[in-house]
């Protein structure tokens, strides 16, 4: 059974930075993209960046941009978010999301293009 676990979160300061990973078990699908979605309270569910399966990138240019990056391992069952220059705003349940209908897109930005989910992880960033 697929299963996306993120880890990493936690409270930190304003500035301050932070890194989240997602692994993914599981998988028997050739190719996937993977994701990272942020949702705070009372707000609707956020693209924050998406890696496809060629390792291409994009990020959410307006909230993210310069401060978060995306990475993954070798094996590529793992997404990282580095995340720096923390702000109050970046406060929120981070998830992780996988895509296997399009793999190999870079405008996958809405959570409809997503297919799997992690439970997510909560950063709060105090000012």
């Amino acid at each position: 059974q697929l299963r996306l676990v993120e880890s990493g979160g936690g409270l930190v300061q304003a500035g301050d930075s932070l890194s989240l990973s997602c692994e993914v078990s599981g998988s028997t699908f050739s190719a996937y993209g993977l994701g990272w979605f942020r949702q705070a309270p009372g707000k609707e569910r956020e693209f924050v960046g998406r890696m496809s399966w060629a390792g291409l990138v994009t990020y959410n240019e307006d909230s993210v941009k310069g401060r978060f990056t995306l990475s993954r391992n070798n094996a590529k069952n793992s997404l990282y978010l580095q995340m720096n220059s923390l702000k109050p705003e970046d406060t929120a349940v981070y998830f992780c999301a996988l895509d296997i209908r399009n793999p190999y897109s870079t405008s996958t930005r809405i959570a409809g293009g997503y297919d799997y989910w992690g439970q997510g992880t909560q950063v709060t960033v105090s000012s």
